[in-house]
């Protein structure tokens, strides 16, 4: 190799990881941004003015921490895919059999009855409390 290819090389890597490290610095924010809404939710819940929120306020927390999820997530894949980029490999996709069997293969079909047709008392009493339930709730419904 020459001076010149060393450069280019020197150039393609230097390019790299700058990719690689602006990923890094999005996830450790999705991290940092994830732990604040983790402090935030526990301090409401278990802070001295928990009792004064109301159930519906516990969620909001929530919905942030599952943003931020699917941020830290997506960076994580772009990272994934810069690194493999990185050492000249392919992003692999996932190998699925969606339900093609083989040809060749026999098909057996087997229908499995249960040994006993008959109920457990506890399983009827949990039918009797469930029908009752239902019944109960059509009539106020």
């Amino acid at each position: 190799m020459d001076a010149t290819d060393l450069a280019r090389e020197n150039a393609l890597l230097k390019a790299r990881l700058v990719e690689v490290e602006a990923t890094l610095a999005e996830t450790q924010e999705a991290n940092r941004r994830l732990q604040d809404i983790l402090r935030a939710a526990q301090r409401e819940k278990f802070g001295k003015s928990s009792e004064k929120l109301s159930p519906d306020q516990f969620n909001l927390p929530l919905e942030d921490a599952e943003f931020a999820q699917g941020v830290l997530e997506a960076a994580q894949e772009k990272a994934e895919a810069a690194m493999q980029r990185a050492r000249g490999e392919e992003p692999r996709k996932p190998k699925r059999n969606r339900g093609h069997l083989p040809s060749h293969l026999p098909r057996v079909e087997r229908v499995i009855e249960p040994a006993s047709t008959l109920w457990s008392p506890l399983e009827r009493h949990w039918s009797e409390r469930q029908w009752r339930r239902e019944g109960a709730l059509e009539r106020w419904g």
